[in-house]
C-alpha cells in the first residue's frame, strides 16, 4: 500500500478552508496537513470550543479528505529566536502581546504546548513546526565564534523546548522539526546535536524536507538513513541550485524568491534537482509509512497547476516496499 498524498496548507492560508478543501480534493489530494494560521486551524478555538475539532474533521470528510498532521511553524519560530519587528507579522496577536522579546518567547512556548493539546483533541499525533534559534545569526562564525558560544545556543533550545516536549509526551503527540535554515537544526550535524541537547526526547523528531538540505550541499538521503526512527513526517518539495547568473550565492544575496540571479530557488515537485526516486527507496528502507505532504512553493508557476501536477507526480514516484525476497523463487527448495 502506498502512502497518502497530502497538501500542507500554509501557502494557501489566503483561502478559507471551506474553499481550499474542495479545491485540494479536485487537485488530487487524499488529505491535508493543516496550518495553524489563516482560518485553517485555530489552536485556541480547539481548546475552548468542544465542537470545533469535530466541525473541522466533518468539513474535510465532506470533501473526501483526511487530516494527518497540523503545522505551527510560525509560532514555533518565536520560541528561541531573537525577536524583532518581522515576528509581529507572523504571530497571533495574543502571542505577540506587547512585543517584549522574552514575553513573546514565553507566550510562543505556551502556544506550542497548547498546539499539542489541540492536536490530541483533533485526533492527530504529529505537529510539524520550527524552533527558531538564538545562534543562527552566528552561522558564518565571524566575529570569531567558539564552540562554547554555539553550545549555549543549544542549551537555550533545550531549556525552552524540554517543557514543551514533555507536554507533547503527555498528550501522545510528536513534534516534528522541519530542519531548515534559521532553526536550531539546519543540516545533518546540527540535527544530531539538537537531538542530544534534549536528551533524545522520544517526542522530538523531524519533518523531513529535502529542499532545505540539498542546495546547502547536505546529503539529504543520508539524513533519512541517519535518523530512521525520528522521521515523523515528510514534506515533498523540490529545489534547484546552480541556476543563477553568478551574482548571488547560497546565502541568497538579499534577493526575493523567483529572482533569476539566485543560485537556488524552490520548484514544484519534479521540476527541480531533488532525487525523489532515491528518497522513496530510503523511506521504504527505513519503514516510513506516513503521508507524503506536498509543500508547494514555486514562484514561477501557477499554484493550482503546480499543486495538481505535484500530487500526480508524487503518486507516480511512490511505490510500496516489496514483501518478498525477489530471488527466493530460484532456491532449490522451491522447485517442483
Amino acid at each position: 500500500m502506498t502512502r497518502p498524498v497530502t497538501l500542507f496548507t500554509g501557502q494557501w492560508a489566503d483561502l478559507p478552508l471551506e474553499e481550499l478543501a474542495p479545491l485540494a480534493r479536485t487537485m488530487g489530494y487524499d488529505g491535508l496537513e493543516l496550518a495553524c494560521w489563516g482560518d485553517h486551524f485555530s489552536v485556541q478555538r480547539a481548546l475552548r470550543e468542544d465542537s470545533y475539532t469535530g466541525a473541522v474533521r466533518e468539513l474535510l470528510s465532506r470533501h473526501g479528505l483526511k487530516i494527518y498532521a497540523i503545522g505551527n511553524h510560525l509560532v514555533g519560530q518565536a520560541v528561541c529566536d531573537p525577536i524583532d519587528e518581522r515576528h509581529r507579522s507572523i504571530l497571533p496577536a495574543h502571542v505577540w502581546g506587547d512585543g517584549h522579546p522574552e514575553g513573546v518567547r514565553q507566550r510562543a512556548a505556551q502556544e506550542l504546548m497548547d498546539t499539542a493539546r489541540a492536536a490530541r483533541k483533533l485526533g492527530v499525533d504529529t505537529v510539524t513546526g520550527f524552533t527558531g534559534s538564538s545562534v543562527w545569526h552566528s552561522i558564518y562564525a565571524f566575529p570569531p565564534t567558539d564552540q562554547a558560544y554555539w553550545e549555549r545556543g543549544f542549551q537555550d533550545f533545550a531549556r525552552r523546548f524540554q517543557p514543551i516536549l514533555d507536554v507533547f509526551g503527555h498528550e501522545g503527540v510528536n513534534f516534528a522539526l522541519e530542519v531548515h535554515p534559521t532553526e536550531i537544526a539546519f543540516d545533518l550535524a546540527t540535527a544530531g546535536r539538537a537531538l542530544d541537547a534534549v536528551d533524545r526526547h522520544p517526542r522530538f523528531g523531524f519533518n523531513y524536507d529535502p529542499s532545505h538540505l540539498a542546495y546547502q550541499g547536505v546529503d539529504y538521503i543520508r539524513f533519512l538513513r541517519s535518523f530512521p526512527e525520528r522521521i515523523y513526517h515528510v514534506h515533498m518539495k523540490d529545489v534547484w541550485w546552480g541556476h543563477g547568473n553568478g551574482e548571488v550565492g547560497v546565502f541568497g544575496g538579499h534577493t526575493d524568491f523567483g529572482d533569476p540571479r539566485r543560485y537556488w530557488d524552490f520548484r514544484s515537485v519534479g521540476r527541480g534537482d531533488i532525487r525523489f526516486e532515491d528518497i522513496i527507496v530510503a523511506l521504504n528502507d527505513i519503514g516510513y509509512q506516513g503521508p507524503l505532504s506536498v509543500e508547494w512553493e514555486d514562484s514561477r508557476m501557477d499554484r493550482v497547476y503546480g499543486a495538481t501536477e505535484s500530487a500526480q507526480t508524487v503518486r507516480t514516484l511512490d511505490f510500496p516496499r516489496s514483501q518478498v525476497v525477489f530471488d527466493a523463487a530460484f532456491s532449490r527448495k522451491d522447485r517442483a
